[in-house]
């Protein structure tokens, strides 16, 4: 954990001194509440889980502390705002720690958790409560105060998902059904949970929201291959990923107008809405191989450059090698996530561990590869780093949901021990 906060405070001065030549005016007000916010989570981890995994949280605190500096950089009263949603995610983390005493009792709210998601979900459209930004109906307003409710709803259908498969395991991995000459699964054993995915992808596209339906789409078809084995639903997921994509870009426009963004960036149509992207490319090829330094980038002529454009203005000040490193956090994050599922003692825990992970995993992928056009551009947030405040708490349940679980696969690694010794 200090490695993280030596990191962060000297990307922070060093951002300084590129883009000013002096110090930063409150650097010991920043390295007190770097210091001290993370230290909290770490006492709470010591106290709640002090047997989980030593690697998760270390992680995501020097993710989110480069992430800061580089909001910092380029919008300081984001910064501000950023400064305080990380608060409340710490709060979030300890708060999910002392309460979650065990994540398989969460098996028992399966539909709890999906009409909650559903609802949450569903926010976005109702009439004086939902904001429309730049053609996405995903904000929820009351107030002064504003949220994205798919970051909590993604949690909940993660759990749903996790528990629907664990239980129904067997049925869904046995063909016992035969049609056109072949064995299938029964239809009944998949119709509730395909009914339930296809109605919030409904509602995902109603609000034109792709980058968490192309999340949820990934996440459903990787649960239900881990949790069955049958590479039949690999075919199938494809499949309908190929019908979808080319039914949403005849009849959802700002499907269409990502797609072609992404196919023909420069055309005199399209350029208009994909110069951000444009300019992000620029950034990255003026960072090379090692950056141009921090502090010392030019990126502040992209649009949304704090959220959803932010790996180009690291790709930028850090280069290739930076990029390079962030992407090994992330998949050291994952790796971690998926060694944690592998330890669980119970099918709902396990797949629990696989879903939340995935999410993560998934999220920072589609971001990425939207950014480098891999893939379409889709606008979410690039976990930890760029600016968000329900992005932020969201995924820093996450980190505590993995630990928790991570204490409990300790807790019955040693009770096993102490049973195998009374038993001998």
């Amino acid at each position: 954990m200090s490695l993280a906060w030596i990191i962060t405070v000297s990307f922070y001065v060093l951002a300084s001194l590129g883009a000013h030549g002096t110090m930063p005016p409150k650097i010991w007000i920043f390295l007190f509440g770097i210091v001290a916010i993370s230290l909290g989570m770490h006492l709470a981890l010591n106290k709640f889980a002090p047997n989980s995994s030593q690697i998760l949280l270390p992680i995501a605190t020097l993710l989110n502390g480069i992430g800061y500096v580089e909001i910092a950089r380029w919008n300081t009263s984001r910064a501000a705002y950023q400064s305080v949603w990380y608060l409340l995610s710490a709060t979030a983390f300890i708060l999910t720690l002392k309460f979650v005493k065990s994540v398989r009792d969460l098996d028992r709210y399966r539909y709890l958790t999906l009409s909650s998601a559903i609802i949450l979900l569903l926010l976005p459209l109702l009439p004086g409560l939902g904001v429309n930004v730049n053609g996405a109906r995903l904000w929820v307003r009351a107030g002064p105060l504003s949220f994205q409710p798919v970051e909590i709803a993604k949690l909940l259908l993660a759990f749903f998902f996790a528990s629907y498969f664990a239980s129904n395991r067997e049925l869904l991995s046995t063909p016992t059904q035969r049609f056109l000459g072949r064995l299938i699964v029964p239809p009944k054993a998949l119709f509730p949970i395909i009914a339930a995915w296809g109605f919030a992808l409904a509602i995902l596209g109603g609000e034109n929201d792709i980058g968490f339906a192309m999340i949820l789409f990934a996440l459903f078809f990787s649960l239900l291959w881990i949790t069955t084995g049958l590479k039949t639903y690999i075919g199938l997921g494809i499949g309908l990923f190929a019908v979808g994509s080319y039914t949403a870009n005849l009849f959802f426009i700002q499907v269409h107008y990502r797609i072609s963004q992404w196919l023909d960036p420069w055309s005199a149509v399209n350029f208009k809405f994909s110069h951000q992207l444009a300019y992000g490319w620029f950034s990255l090829a003026a960072g090379g191989m090692t950056g141009t330094g921090l502090g010392l980038g030019q990126s502040g002529n992209i649009p949304e450059v704090s959220s959803d454009m932010i790996l180009a203005a690291l790709g930028e000040e850090l280069g290739f090698i930076g990029i390079v490193l962030i992407l090994c956090l992330f998949t050291l994050f994952v790796g971690e996530g998926f060694r944690i599922a592998q330890k669980a003692h119970s099918d709902f825990v396990r797949l629990v561990a696989v879903a939340l992970t995935a999410t993560m995993g998934f999220q920072a992928f589609f971001i990425m590869a939207g950014v480098l056009r891999i893939l379409p551009f889709t606008g979410i947030t690039l976990p930890f780093m760029a600016y968000g405040g329900s992005s932020l708490i969201s995924n820093y349940v996450i980190v505590a949901l993995l630990l928790r679980i991570s204490q409990e696969n300790s807790n019955e690694l040693r009770g096993g021990e102490v049973r195998a010794v009374k038993f001998n």
